[in-house]
């Protein structure tokens, strides 16, 4: 007997005329465009997205195709089939065609997922309640407030998820709202007008043409990290070997004369940052770019580090910007005193090659204890979000947190901040990650949006 959501009968049901032919229409509106631009076949995306994530697409398609009227005998294919062999189907069987025969692909966002169970999806294109949802399997990957291209069916009072579920990136939503604006609104609309859902089912290959064409281009490209300067991260370790008869303790003493060399221990000391580069780090994350750096407690920005080891007087920065500066400082402060240095360099990916590399020895490295590691990371945490409440954010339109929350345009990009930032912590590959069990709601509360969580 078939279950609920088999459509085995259906998709044999295309073998008859004039079918098949209707689908390969809808399957060229939904990815031909994108195919054609990079020169590529149906057959191409299992190469570069796995052969799930390519069938995934050809079902948004094929969910498409079941919605649709078309010029021929028999109108719509669920029509047709229900018709002429509904009889061996069960009652939930029909319900479900059905449903799907009216659905409508939309932008939803999650939140109280119960893995394995249920999750409760927002409509953000065209607004509304969060709708309660019965789902057994994406539930278990998805976090609160990822973004799903998705259809949800109707079945006998209850909800249910169609099987083309599109997990959609920040870049990708935006791109979408873009293109509906294009599409639905006035020329030069900063917001989406309504949207009735014949006009949005109708606009199905948009959610299709836009996701593919984000996937693609993140699948094709390295991603961008650089540091607050703008400049790519590439790991540099200067070592500048001691010159005969210098002692550790002379190093030690040109050092410490200098304001921007915090001393950390005996022989470490953090290079400090003497005039912020806020407007490059801006610059790199409008970019495209993820801007990684390291700060003191008092909001300092680290360039690098110094250790005197054995012989050697060692730098490490992220970038041969600072690796070229912090050598003409050393050699400035301390000049006879160290000679010519060597350079080692890496770069992210062999730094991730490196940490995950089988057999690798951390003996010399050991982690802190679970609880310990979480309390440090949860207690910076703290600190750095608390300052963050009263400084500029680019999300917010270069508005502080508390700022945005006294207007009522403000506090909706609060919230969809908030929602980011939960949403990125809770990402983490571990779930037991301190990162990833950081809990943001003294923020909601603080800023008095917690009603706008949801």
């Amino acid at each position: 007997m078939p279950t609920s959501h088999d459509l085995a009968g259906l998709m044999k049901f295309l073998d008859r005329d004039p079918w098949r032919e209707c689908l390969d229409e809808v399957v060229e509106a939904h990815l031909g465009p994108v195919l054609d631009a990079g020169e590529m076949a149906f057959e191409d995306l299992a190469d570069l997205l796995g052969d799930d994530l390519a069938m995934t697409l050809w079902g948004c398609a094929f969910e498409d195709f079941l919605t649709q009227q078309f010029d021929v005998k028999g109108g719509n294919i669920v029509d047709d089939y229900l018709k002429r062999r509904g009889w061996k189907e069960s009652a939930q069987a029909r319900a479900y065609m059905e449903g799907l025969r009216g659905s409508v692909m939309s932008l939803y966002e999650v939140s109280d997922i119960v893995p394995g169970k249920s999750l409760m999806a927002r409509d953000v294109v065209r607004g509304g309640e969060p709708v309660a949802v019965s789902e057994g399997t994406a539930t278990r990957t998805l976090k609160p407030w990822d973004r799903i291209a998705a259809r949800i069916v109707s079945v006998r009072g209850g909800h249910v998820l169609a099987g083309g579920l599109l997990a959609f990136s920040p870049e990708a939503s935006q791109a979408l709202f873009d293109g509906l604006r294009r599409m639905f609104g006035k020329r030069g609309a900063t917001t989406l007008p309504p949207i009735a859902d014949a006009d949005l089912q109708a606009a199905a290959p948009l959610f299709t043409l836009t996701w593919l064409s984000d996937t693609l281009e993140r699948a094709t490209q390295t991603p961008q990290i650089h540091n607050a300067e703008g400049d790519e991260l590439v790991f540099h370790n200067v070592r500048f070997p001691l010159a005969k008869g210098v002692r550790q303790a002379d190093i030690a003493e040109c050092l410490d004369a200098v304001p921007a060399m915090s001393r950390e221990t005996a022989k470490f000391w953090n290079w400090l940052e003497q005039a912020p580069a806020a407007a490059a780090a801006d610059k790199a994350k409008r970019a495209g770019a993820t801007v990684f750096d390291t700060t003191m407690d008092s909001g300092a920005r680290v360039l690098g580090n110094l250790e005197l080891k054995g012989r050697f007087l060692h730098l490490s920065t992220n970038s041969a910007a600072r690796a070229q500066a912090g050598t003409a400082l050393l050699q400035a402060l301390v000049g006879e005193r160290i000679r010519t240095p060597l350079t080692e360099i890496r770069t992210v990916e062999q730094m991730m090659a490196e940490a995950d590399a089988p057999g690798q020895d951390r003996a010399d490295n050991p982690d802190l204890p679970p609880e310990m590691a979480e309390q440090a990371v949860h207690a910076y945490m703290d600190q750095h979000y608390r300052e963050t409440l009263d400084e500029p954010v680019a999300m917010l339109g270069n508005m502080s947190p508390r700022q945005a929350a006294r207007t009522p345009a403000g506090r909706t990009r609060l919230a969809q901040w908030l929602k980011y930032l939960e949403n990125q912590s809770a990402r983490q590959p571990d779930a037991a990650d301190p990162m990833a069990t950081y809990d943001f709601g003294w923020m909601w509360e603080e800023l008095g949006v917690r009603d706008l969580r949801r």
